[in-house]
């Protein structure tokens, strides 16, 4: 739609979980590592925590993608609103058991323990990541800690990482909170961040320098807060409002205006 305007082949800030466009600022290199380590030291459980649009989502889809290449089974199921029952259910299928809908919770429970066994008789790590922990009922988490625990023996491998929003942390609950063995904080981007992702992505998107001046990155940094999400957000808003009124370049005055007419988040003060 704006594309034209800013000479854009593509939209630079794409929506939705896209490992190709994830930016390796510090804080996600250091929990990249990090998680890296949960697996290949064999800990049963860990915590991936940051605020609402911090990346936590994203750093598990490449977390993922990375751990794919090697000799491990790695599933991932969103934890929003899902029964026990769904729960369990989405595991098994991204597992690769195929079970059937109508299949018996104990049932369910038997087969997925199973796996986990046999992948690790067969040398094969077990890699569970689930998104959004802190919005899943009790009896649901639960079944997570009945999880991280299924397979006793010392010779077990199989992680289980939990993401969750740093102020939801609570919602965990006791249990899980003991078990987990490190946790992994996703810090906002810096201001050199915000600059060298919105740079980058214009280029790639066949965009010359100086759309967004100066002025105008540090302000929406501000107005993003830091946080990934909120930056391609307000970014794409702007490239929007700027083709529509005729702009060469995105100024500080621009952001504000998107801000206010557009924007998702409150302004700082």
């Amino acid at each position: 739609m704006y594309q034209s305007h800013w000479g854009l082949q593509e939209s630079p800030f794409r929506g939705g979980l896209d490992a190709q466009d994830f930016y390796l600022a510090p804080t996600h290199e250091e929990a990249l590592a990090r998680l890296h380590f949960l697996v290949e030291e064999r800990r049963r459980l860990g915590l991936l925590l940051g605020e609402a649009g911090s990346g936590k989502s994203l750093v598990f889809e490449v977390v993922a993608e990375q751990l794919q290449q090697g000799n491990r089974c790695v599933a991932q199921v969103g934890m929003v609103g899902v029964t026990a029952q769904e729960f369990l259910w989405q595991l098994a299928a991204a597992l690769g058991l195929n079970p059937p809908p109508a299949i018996e919770l104990a049932r369910l429970w038997r087969v997925l323990v199973d796996r986990v066994v046999e992948n690790r008789l067969l040398r094969i790590g077990t890699v569970i990541l689930l998104d959004d922990a802190d919005e899943a009922g009790s009896d649901v988490l639960a079944q997570v800690a009945r999880l991280a625990q299924c397979d006793p023996l010392p010779e077990a491998n199989l992680t289980v990482v939990l993401s969750a929003q740093s102020g939801r942390l609570g919602r965990l609950g006791l249990r899980l909170l003991e078990l987990a063995e490190l946790r992994i904080d996703l810090d906002p981007w810096e201001p050199a961040d915000t600059f060298a992702y919105v740079r980058g992505a214009l280029a790639r998107a066949g965009a010359s320098s100086g759309v967004f001046g100066d002025e105008g990155l540090a302000r929406l940094h501000e107005l993003a807060g830091g946080l990934p999400r909120r930056v391609k957000q307000l970014a794409d808003l702007a490239l929007l409002a700027g083709a529509g009124s005729q702009l060469r370049q995105i100024d500080a005055e621009t952001l504000d205006s998107v801000f206010l007419e557009l924007g998702v988040v409150s302004a700082p003060a």
